[in-house]
This record gives C-alpha cells, sequence and structure tokens, in this order.
C-alpha cells in the first residue's frame, strides 16, 4: 500500500488542478507543440543535399532512376515515364565506379520529346549500396542509391544457410548509411524440405540457423524468419516496408523477387532452384526500382554469387562488431588485428566463451578481403 500511496502522490503532485483543467492545457500545449513536423535526420540531410543541387534549366526535369539497361535509362518525373540517355559530358567523367549512375539515382535531364531525355546531372546521393567489380576489383559496382534499408535475404536448405554472408552485407550497408534487416527466407523448407534435399543436409542448415540467431543476439539488427509458402511473418515485412525505400540484396534463388511478390502481388519473374547444385538461376537481370504507396520505393537486384567488399579496413570492419568494440581495448597492443598477436582480449574471450565462434569466423573472414595498398 505505501508504493501505491506514494505514486497517488505523485499524480496529485503533478497534476493539481481538475481534469477538466488538465485536458484543457494538454490540447494547448500540444497545439504549440511544432515537433511532429520535425523532419528526421535523414529527411534533413536529403534535403540538404538537394539544396546544394544547381537550379532545374528551361527545359530540364528533375527524375529517379527506375532502371539501367546497356543503351537507355528509364527515369520516372512526376507521373511520366521517360526513355533516356546520358550527355556526352557526363559520360566523360572519370571516377572509381564501374557505372556512373545507378537505379534510385536522382538526375536532371532534357526532355527531348514526349518520353525522352538526356541526363545530365546526377545528384549527390543521400546512402549507396556498393561491392567490388568482380573481375578486377579495382573498381566499385553501384547496386542502388538513396535508400533507407537494405533487406539481406538469405535462405535455408534451397539454397543453403550461409551465415558468413550476413555480415559482408551488413557491412556494405552501414558504410553506404543504410539500414540493414536480415530475412532468413523459406523457413518451412526445414520441416518440408524437398525430395533432393538429404536430412543430414536439412539438420546442418537446423544446427546453422540456431548458431546465427544465437550469435546475433547481442547486436541491434532484426533478424526476421519468412516464408512465402507459408506466409509467416509477411506482414512484418511489409509494415517493414511502408514509407521506406528498400532494396533487397542476396544471392540467386534465396527469394527476393518471391518475396516482393508475396508482399506486393507483383509479378517479377521467379527462377528455379538447380537440381544438381541447389542453387538459384539469374532470373532477376538488372535491378529495379518499384513504386508503393505513400511515396515508398523498393529495389529488387540481380542475385550476387560474390559480394567483394570495396575500400574496407580492419577498422570499419571492428564498427560492425560491437561485441569486439568493448573488448578491443583491453588488447596488449593498440593496433591489434585479433588474428596472431599474444595476449588479446578477444581471443581470450573466444576461450572463455564469452564470444560466439561464428561472429569472430565471420571477421576473420571479413579481414581477409581487405583490399591491397596498391588501391588506395
Amino acid at each position: 500500500m505505501a508504493k501505491i500511496d506514494k505514486y497517488l502522490d505523485y499524480e496529485e503532485e503533478y497534476h493539481p488542478k481538475g481534469k477538466r483543467e488538465n485536458r484543457k492545457e494538454r490540447r494547448e500545449t500540444q497545439a504549440k507543440d511544432r515537433s511532429k513536423y520535425k523532419k528526421s535526420d535523414r529527411d534533413q540531410k536529403r534535403d540538404h543535399l538537394k539544396n546544394e543541387e544547381p537550379p532545374l534549366g528551361a527545359n530540364y526535369l528533375r527524375g529517379r532512376v527506375l532502371t539501367i539497361s546497356p543503351d537507355m535509362v528509364t527515369v520516372s518525373s512526376g507521373h511520366e515515364t521517360y526513355f533516356c540517355s546520358l550527355k556526352g559530358a557526363l559520360k566523360k567523367e572519370k571516377t572509381k565506379q564501374k557505372n556512373l549512375i545507378t537505379v534510385g539515382d536522382w538526375v536532371h535531364f532534357e526532355k527531348k520529346s514526349v518520353d525522352s531525355g538526356a541526363i545530365a546531372h546526377i545528384e549527390k546521393r543521400s546512402s549507396f549500396l556498393i561491392r567490388a567489380e568482380n573481375l578486377s576489383r579495382r573498381k566499385q559496382q553501384l547496386i542502388a542509391a538513396n535508400i533507407d534499408q537494405v533487406f539481406i535475404v538469405m535462405s535455408l536448405v534451397a539454397p543453403k544457410f550461409k551465415p558468413l554472408l550476413v555480415d559482408r552485407y551488413i557491412l556494405s550497408a552501414k558504410k553506404g548509411n543504410m539500414a540493414p534487416i536480415v530475412l532468413i527466407n523459406k523457413v518451412d523448407l526445414l520441416d518440408d524440405p524437398p525430395e533432393t534435399i538429404s536430412p543430414e543436409e536439412v539438420e546442418a542448415d537446423k544446427i546453422s540457423l540456431e548458431e546465427f540467431l544465437e550469435a546475433f543476439k547481442p547486436l541491434d539488427i532484426p533478424v526476421i524468419p519468412l516464408s512465402v509458402s507459408t506466409g509467416e511473418n509477411l506482414d512484418q515485412l511489409k509494415k517493414l516496408m511502408e514509407n521506406k525505400t528498400s532494396v533487397f540484396s542476396g544471392q540467386s534463388g534465396v527469394g527476393k523477387s518471391s518475396l516482393i511478390n508475396a508482399v506486393l502481388g507483383s509479378a517479377l519473374p521467379i527462377g528455379p532452384i538447380a537440381l544438381k547444385t541447389n542453387k538459384g538461376s539469374h532470373t532477376t537481370t538488372t535491378a529495379e526500382l518499384i513504386s508503393l504507396e505513400n511515396e515508398a520505393f523498393c529495389i529488387d537486384t540481380p542475385g550476387i554469387k560474390s559480394f567483394g567488399l570495396w575500400d574496407n579496413d580492419p577498422s570499419s570492419i571492428l564498427e560492425i562488431f560491437p561485441d569486439f568494440l568493448a573488448l578491443a581495448a583491453d588488447c596488449k597492443f593498440p593496433n591489434c588485428t585479433h588474428i596472431h598477436e599474444p595476449d588479446c582480449a578477444i581471443k581470450k574471450a573466444i576461450e572463455e566463451k564469452t564470444i560466439h565462434p561464428l561472429r569472430y569466423a565471420s571477421y576473420a573472414t571479413l579481414l581477409e578481403d581487405t583490399p591491397p595498398k596498391e588501391w588506395e
């Protein structure tokens, strides 16, 4: 009773007037409060970047890139779609990028006809998803731009779960100023696998998933199990997409297009899983920006067999391992890589099982993929 009396005394002290007077006072205070109209940091950054852009010239329009093909860029402006080329001056720009323009870019283009134009300017990007070019790895390949969040799509059984790939996408998302969200698709296959999958393979994926979920507990990154077949958590995915620009990224066959179709009722093409290799085929060949309700967008990207990191370094890797950062200060050497040095606090934590070994395996794998010195 003493605790209840204490809260009653507090309530009376906080609201000394009658209920009606308090309601009136609250309404007046709320009417004057402009905080609900304040923009988020991300919105403010976008507005700031937009204000830095040159003014549109006569006969120029501002639009957003929907798709890109070798000979054409499809741009949406207002309620119209335009088929654009790049102006010559833009093509001559020398950068470290394999592609000058990507899906999601905001561009200024000169209107040439009812449905065609020439792109003269690409606005500064508020965020981006990139990877190292597959062949030389000396250029960065832009996958999408001006995105709020990256759905890192993994699958179970077909194709099998690959937990060590997740941190590659998380690192790229963080460096590109995007929020990462992990989607574990095809969870229904653990109970009802295809006939071509052995019980041992299913059990191995089940163990891998359990270890992954345990290892990711300390992190502030959502991990959502999903199933297109059963509809598990599709409503949650749809809610996460509201009022956001989202990109779905992951390997071939993990079900990126299937998830988008299930949530949006769209008809993106879906490919089969190869029976011999248990791997997906490249059904989505180009990235595509899809318009949703309330100014939201989603981007479906082609499956990526390898996701090489670009412009990476050990310090940026540690940023996505907060469970390591807390211990790194206790290492004997201030520049400890936590791989071969003695008296390493992180290696000690692995031995004492206070850090999950899967997290350390992921860290070591990322460190091995840092670019050579001559790239800098």
